[in-house]
């Protein structure tokens, strides 16, 4: 309203000294975990996150000072998450071939680049807490590699093994196992 009353001259030189906040992939941004632990990183690794590149769009113009809060992810895991993201962001993986594109999930499970075969030989707990944070935090890739390392740990196992390796108590009576078996014994004649 108030701009109505001011000359052209003005208005120029108001605007002159209000610089928009333009922001380089290469800015620091903050970043803080449920438990309060802060994270500084570079923005082009943080925009592997769709959800805080998304917040991060959101923000612009607000300034590179504020931390953005990350309530379901806590330190530990971001940590390794950031270490996936910054060696992704610096050595991209290859794209995928064409022969690649017509193969069943089954037959990708096992395609696992080296260094990201050794970034998930970790405990099971932090394996199922990097796919909740890669499922929050919306990194497909990081969320197909840790999806297919559990696969790969639960293919060929009995439904005893699984929940002896996953740690899930068995609350089924043998009554309730054996309906269970009479219901989907098309898969198992499907198998043989």
């Amino acid at each position: 309203f108030f701009n109505k009353f001011q000359s052209e001259s003005e208005r120029r030189e108001r605007s002159a000294h209000i610089k928009p906040n333009t922001m380089s992939d290469e800015d620091i941004i903050q970043l803080t975990t449920s438990d309060e632990k802060p994270f500084s990183l570079k923005r082009n690794v943080a925009k592997m996150s769709t959800t805080i590149k998304n917040m991060l769009d959101d923000m612009e113009g607000m300034g590179t000072e504020l931390a953005i809060p990350l309530p379901n992810v806590t330190g530990d895991i971001l940590a390794k998450v950031v270490e996936y993201c910054e060696y992704h962001t610096a050595n991209p993986p290859p794209p995928p071939k064409p022969e690649d594109k017509k193969k069943q999930p089954h037959e990708t499970a096992k395609d696992i680049l080296p260094w990201d075969a050794e970034f998930v030989k970790v405990e099971n707990v932090v394996l199922f807490r990097l796919i909740l944070a890669s499922n929050y935090l919306d990194i497909k890739p990081l969320l197909d590699l840790t999806c297919k390392t559990v696969a790969n740990m639960i293919v060929g196992k009995t439904p005893d093994q699984i929940r002896e390796m996953l740690g899930i108590e068995n609350d089924l009576t043998p009554e309730d196992e054996d309906e269970i078996r009479r219901e989907n014994e098309w898969t198992e004649e499907r198998t043989k």
